[in-house]
């Protein structure tokens, strides 16, 4: 057995040294582990605060997530119930323009064909204007009004209708101006002055005023009986008239007669307008040198309204009216073929 008594101090104090040391390690683990859960719990703390706060900030905004979303909720059933009304609105509006645009169409359709006939009057008119009286202006009215009907139209064919009118009313505008309705009221004033021009054989001797009014002033130089007897002479003068003519007399015509030739002077102006209208330039100066030739062969030529007279014809005669109208055939044709078509689309 051996003997313990004998062993080194050194060899005793190791395993204390060794057992130290190991505490220390211990001690000095133990406290970091405590340091380091007291830190993790510190940071534990802090997180769980932080997690705390955002979670309380989350539920204030879930809270207002959930008023705005029930309000949307709301705010989509309005929308909804509004969406609905609207839908049967614009059902209601699309049923209603159907209707509107079934009215408009027929208006349309019956405007247009109204447009049509009264272009087709208009037409007329000037047609009547051109062959029976000759008056271009009022033509030329006419059709510029059935241009003016057609334009709120704009429709092709309307459009091209248009164009027909245009060429007319281009044709007429070059034709030269002559003033019918004028030298027609004219002619009518013409025919009553006439029927004031007095006769030859009623025309009244013309005495020489000067002359009388020196005979008048020679009287009061004279005695009592030279002016007797001068009064007796001027009486025996005065019955009998002498005037010189240049031109065999015209016979003397009767009442009837006179009548008769009055009558056929306003004929002649009559036939002279009927001329005018026509445009028959012959006829018309034919008309206006025969009845100058009467008024010289029958009437007081010397007449104040004589003169007057032949001024009036002489103007007139150098009017002329030899006017070359054109024919509306066209226009006419192209209403008539818009009313086909018309007649066609119902």
């Amino acid at each position: 057995m051996a003997d313990t008594s004998n062993t080194p101090t050194s060899d005793r104090r190791k395993p204390s040294l060794l057992s130290n040391t190991a505490l220390i390690l211990v001690v000095i683990a133990l406290l970091t582990l405590a340091w380091q859960w007291l830190n993790t719990r510190h940071r534990f703390n802090e997180v769980e605060k932080s997690l705390s706060q955002k979670l309380e900030v989350y539920q204030a905004n879930n809270q207002q997530s959930l008023a705005l979303a029930k309000q949307a909720e709301e705010r989509s059933t309005e929308a909804n119930a509004r969406t609905v009304i609207l839908e049967q609105k614009l059902e209601e509006s699309h049923d209603q323009q159907d209707i509107l645009q079934t009215l408009y169409d027929q208006l349309a359709e019956n405007r247009e064909a109204t447009a049509v006939a009264e272009v087709e009057q208009l037409l007329t008119i000037a047609n009547q204007q051109l062959k029976l009286v000759g008056n271009v202006k009022t033509a030329l009215l006419a059709l510029q009004a059935a241009d003016k009907r057609l334009e709120p139209l704009n429709l092709p064919r309307a459009n091209q209708l248009r164009e027909t009118l245009a060429i007319e009313i281009e044709n007429l505008r070059k034709l030269p101006q002559v003033d019918v309705v004028g030298m027609s009221a004219q002619l009518d004033i013409l025919a009553d002055l006439c029927t004031t021009i007095p006769l030859i054989s009623e025309r009244q001797p013309t005495f020489n005023a000067k002359a009388t009014q020196q005979s008048a002033a020679n009287i009061t130089h004279l005695s009592p009986l030279q002016k007797a007897a001068y009064s007796i002479w001027n009486d025996i003068k005065n019955l009998v008239t002498v005037e010189r003519i240049d031109k065999p007399e015209p016979p003397l015509l009767s009442t009837d007669h006179v009548f008769y030739l009055r009558e056929n002077l306003k004929l002649r102006l009559l036939t002279a307008r009927v001329a005018l209208l026509q445009h028959d330039e012959a006829s018309y100066k034919a008309d206006l040198a025969t009845v100058t030739t009467w008024i010289n062969q029958y009437f007081d030529a010397k007449h104040p309204n004589a003169i007057q007279a032949f001024k009036q014809l002489k103007k007139l005669s150098a009017n002329s009216i030899d006017i070359q109208l054109p024919q509306l055939t066209e226009s006419i044709a192209a209403v008539n073929r818009y009313k086909l078509s018309l007649e066609k689309t119902d």
